[in-house]
């Protein structure tokens, strides 16, 4: 082999993994940086057992008897939101609405099926006190309206924390965002979206160092026996 080519072979071996990891560390700095605003906010299990926030990424809406005024924000949120990440695993979407409100709500769920796999939407009914208290404890700077809805739609992660973004459109940059205007097709697109996959992105690098550190372990152990 002459030098060349052993220099091609070297550099294939060494340096690109080393790139490669420079990159992934560049990616975990990059990829840390969506704020926990809140911890341990009331778990959707107390409004219905089948349901949890807990190990799920979570979107989260308020619709409360708002039903009709509503379907344009949850149309909006299907498509820029639902459909890019239902497929991922552990993703969901909560819609909280008020108890008796169950036709309206099935009339919507109806008119969403028709054109989206309705698989990690979720509908849930709840009383005033339930919806109250659970969107409470986000401690947000906004309040439900007197129909028990919210234009917002929010992040939980998996530890319970409600995430926090920044804005990028032009006129609102550096503008904290608390939770993501459901009639604002800009905000979803430029925001919201990207501020999902980096609570992805997160947790898929934690798991992989997990999963390093655990081999590193065991070959330790190992070389030990």
């Amino acid at each position: 082999m002459n030098n060349k080519k052993k220099y091609i072979v070297l550099f294939a071996l060494f340096i690109v993994p080393l790139l490669f990891y420079i990159f992934l560390q560049i990616g975990t700095h990059n990829f840390g940086k969506l704020p926990v605003i809140t911890k341990e906010v009331i778990d959707v299990s107390h409004v219905n057992d089948q349901y949890k926030f807990k190990d799920k990424i979570s979107v989260v809406a308020f619709i409360g008897n708002d039903v009709k005024n509503s379907e344009g924000e949850i149309f909006n949120l299907n498509e820029k939101i639902y459909k890019k990440f239902y497929g991922y695993k552990d993703f969901q979407i909560i819609v909280f609405s008020l108890k008796n409100e169950e036709a309206k709500v099935e009339k919507l769920k109806k008119k969403l099926s028709l054109y989206t796999n309705m698989v990690k939407w979720n509908f849930l009914f709840a009383t005033k006190e339930e919806i109250t208290a659970i969107y409470e404890s986000f401690k947000t700077l906004s309040s439900l309206d007197t129909n028990l809805h919210s234009s917002k739609a929010f992040i939980i992660d998996r530890d319970n924390g409600l995430r926090r973004g920044k804005s990028t459109i032009n006129g609102q940059k550096d503008v904290k965002l608390f939770g993501y205007n459901m009639k604002s097709i800009a905000e979803l697109k430029n925001d919201m979206i990207d501020d999902v996959k980096v609570v992805f992105a997160e947790y898929n690098l934690a798991l992989k160092k997990n999963n390093s550190d655990e081999r590193r372990k065991k070959s330790i152990s190992n070389e030990k026996n």
